[in-house]
């Protein structure tokens, strides 16, 4: 009888117990009260003790008769079951042996080599066995597995070891079911295949590229431009709808995303090579999107994407799927913008901001570089322009940076503006204006803790847009196409409605931000550049003050030299050197022995890899075609922190 049997009768004993305990203290008492009852009872109670015993018996025989004939009915349908299984099963031992075939399994792939699959499956029980601390457990390992054109999910269940064999080790036996997922497979990718992408296309610079070409000139271009377009979605059996003069809007079914891909997006090229006497190429943006549960949450994530790729450039495309970005394309250099009416717009919101906010705190990124300093100090400077006070929040610096904090803290004004990580815990309100400068990505901020303190977030960067960016942020001026950070902000200085006036110090800040992202004016600087650099100037600044803070120590010097001796270079371009100590400013030799690099000549790229802590560092640089971003994008991993500056492309941290 099996344990849950012995319950049941016992449940039904239990209760004839509490009859038998009943009468017998009704029999008790009626002895009590007359004792010629004393023998009747015993007699009667002896009879009905007997009768009890001998029916709990009779029950228990046939409730044990009536368990042995479900028992062996349900062993008898399990056992057919198992024989007549409609999907194939083998029974096999952890040695390899098999000990039995269902005949689906024989019918399904008698004919076929079934024998490195079964040895590949009986491994990978064998290593589930060393991962069971209790032996005698069972476990279930799912595997997916294509059998000759059919696709089968294999279910293998390993039960307990049962025996020994004659050289005693125990052995397991495991099951596999083969369950075929063909048919579920092609209806699934078929639904796949059915849904919708969205795109949107732009082309770049638009103004500027019909400014560009003479009048006679526009129609025939665009015309040939539209035409690439519209030849290009056909391929997809795509509609395609313009929207406005410079942006397409298209639609299209899923299964032929990736043969866009593998294609490179051949259109981005055909576009390149349209005719045009004007000196702006003719270029486009495309961003496409499978992600989201409707269509209208799918064009919503493509125009974000579209942000992406004109944050980075233009020039590319950029796909977005399984929440991911996929990024090709993105060799152009960035083309200035002519026009600044976008700076004159972002400063008169930025002034409406900063008069509404009760508080403002500037902040740049980490291991801030004298750009992200001197273009707080600008921002500070608009704010105090308007009446108002602000805070710049500087936890971190290096050695870069050492002699410039010296000199702002000898600024009596500066004294108590710049606060750490914690002071800035403490102001941060949800109506604080957070002005993030020199940079667009959530965890290159100074302190990011502040991203989700605030509602009210500008940011202003001139980096090529990655994928980390802030995306909550109520104003951004982010062009690619500047030179530096000090240069956007001294453009929206210019437009000041109260005319701010910049002391020496501030102004010689900014100029000197402008310089270490140009090097000297020597990398992507373009006309507004040097205005830029031209209205900073007005401030009678100090250029040899300027440049004492980029002087580094002799030890330093040294440590850069060496790694830049210990370059190796690679297909006589490409200079490649590691700095081996582990150690806080690891970063930042690696950035300027990165810059060194490409004074030497043939060298058009660099990459100098260094450590600090559990972070990687690798700072790539260019000079030429190779865009050194895209390399370090492909490179970046999880614990892995990197900085590229393609004086070519541009830069990003």
């Amino acid at each position: 009888m099996t344990e849950s049997n012995k319950k049941t009768f016992e449940s039904i004993f239990s209760k004839t117990r509490v009859y038998l305990v009943v009468i017998a203290i009704v029999l008790i008492i009626l002895c009590i009260q007359n004792i010629a009852f004393i023998i009747p009872s015993v007699l009667l109670y002896g009879i009905l003790l007997a009768y009890t015993f001998w029916t709990n018996n009779k029950n228990k025989n046939e409730l044990n008769k009536h368990i042995q004939e479900i028992t062996f009915n349900m062993d008898t349908i399990a056992k057919k079951a198992l024989v007549n299984t409609p999907f194939p099963l083998i029974i096999l031992e952890d040695d390899g042996k098999i000990n039995w075939k269902s005949a689906s399994y024989v019918s399904e792939f008698g004919n076929m080599d079934m024998k490195s699959i079964l040895e590949d499956t009986t491994n990978e029980v064998r290593q589930e066995l060393k991962n069971i601390e209790n032996k005698n457990e069972k476990s279930i390992i799912y595997k997916q597995i294509k059998i000759g054109k059919k696709d089968y999910e294999l279910i293998i269940e390993i039960f307990a070891s049962k025996y020994r064999n004659k050289k005693r080790r125990s052995i397991a036996t495991f099951a596999i079911y083969f369950i075929d997922k063909t048919e579920f497979l092609e209806i699934s990718k078929k639904f796949e295949d059915s849904k919708t992408c969205t795109g949107i296309i732009m082309i770049d610079s638009y103004e500027e590229l019909v400014q560009s070409m003479k009048p006679e000139e526009i129609t025939q271009v665009i015309g040939e431009i539209e035409t690439k377009i519209y030849d290009w979605a056909a391929k997809s059996d795509a509609i395609i709808l313009k929207t406005e003069r410079d942006r397409f809007v298209f639609v299209f079914e899923q299964k032929y995303l990736n043969e866009i891909i593998d294609n490179k997006f051949e259109v981005l090229k055909e576009t390149k090579n349209t005719e045009t006497e004007g000196v702006i190429p003719t270029t486009l943006s495309i961003a496409i999107c499978s992600d989201g549960n409707s269509n209208s949450e799918k064009f919503k994530l493509t125009m974000e994407a579209m942000d992406l790729v004109l944050g980075r450039g233009g020039d590319q495309a950029v796909v977005r799927r399984n929440g991911k970005f996929e990024f090709y394309g993105g060799k152009k250099q960035e083309v200035e913008k002519r026009t600044k009416v976008k700076a004159r717009t972002v400063e008169a919101a930025l002034e409406e901001l900063i008069e509404e906010a009760p508080n403002i705190l500037i902040m740049g990124h980490s291991n801030g570089d004298i750009d992200s300093m001197g273009s707080s100090l600008g921002i500070y400077r608009i704010v105090r322009s308007l009446g108002k006070t602000a805070n710049i929040v500087n936890n971190t610096y290096g050695m870069t940076l050492k002699d410039f904090i010296e000199a702002v803290e000898q600024e009596e004004e500066y004294k108590d503006v710049i606060i750490d990580k914690a002071q800035a815990l403490n102001l941060v309100t949800p109506e604080t204006l957070l002005v993030i400068v020199d940079t667009h990505k959530k965890s290159y901020v100074e302190v990011p803790e502040l991203l989700t303190k605030t509602n009210k977030i500008v940011v202003i960067d001139h980096h090529r847009r990655g994928p980390d960016y802030i995306d909550n942020a109520i104003l951004m001026f982010h062009e690619v196409y500047a030179s530096s950070a000090a240069e956007l902000v001294s453009e929206l200085l210019q437009y000041s409605k109260n005319n701010a006036e910049l002391t020496t110090f501030e102004a010689e800040a900014l100029y000197a931000g402008i310089m270490v992202d140009t090097k000297n004016f020597t990398f992507k600087t373009g006309v507004r550049t040097f205005e830029a650099a031209a209205y900073l100037r007005k401030n009678d600044i100090d250029i040899i003050k300027i440049k004492k803070w980029f002087q580094s120590d002799l030890e330093s010097y040294n440590v850069i030299a060496d790694v830049v001796k210990n370059t190796e270079v690679i297909k006589d371009t490409i200079g490649i050197s590691i700095y081996e100590e582990n150690e806080d400013n690891a970063g930042l030799i690696c950035a300027k022995a990165a810059d060194e690099l490409l004074t030497i000549s043939d060298i058009t790229a660099s990459f100098v890899i260094g450590q600090v802590k559990d972070t990687v560092y690798i700072s790539g640089r260019s000079i030429g075609d190779i865009n050194v971003q895209l390399i370090l994008e492909k490179l970046r991993w999880r614990r892995t922190s990197y900085s590229c500056r393609c004086p070519t492309y541009g830069s990003y941290n």
